[in-house]
């Protein structure tokens, strides 16, 4: 895979606890933030592809045992 060099400013403080952080997972810190930043697009497209999936399903409705007809009137059913 083509990498790509990118620059980032970190306060200070944060930047020795991920450092710390990285050496603690074996990794460096290029490593620990890839691989977050990977799990996040992941994530997301997951979201992404369940969100279009319940869309269309409501789009197509749900098969409720009718076959799509409905024999009762609106009258009988909120009888009492």
């Amino acid at each position: 895979m083509e990498t790509q060099n990118i620059t980032l400013s970190l306060p200070r403080d944060l930047l020795l606890k991920v450092k710390l952080l990285a050496v603690r997972r074996q990794t460096s810190v290029s490593g620990l933030l890839a691989g977050e930043l990977e799990r996040l697009v992941l994530e997301d497209e997951a979201y992404t592809r369940a969100y279009q999936r319940s869309e269309l399903l409501m789009k197509e409705g749900f098969d409720l045992g009718t076959y799509g007809e409905l024999n009762v009137t609106r009258e009988e059913l909120h009888e009492r």
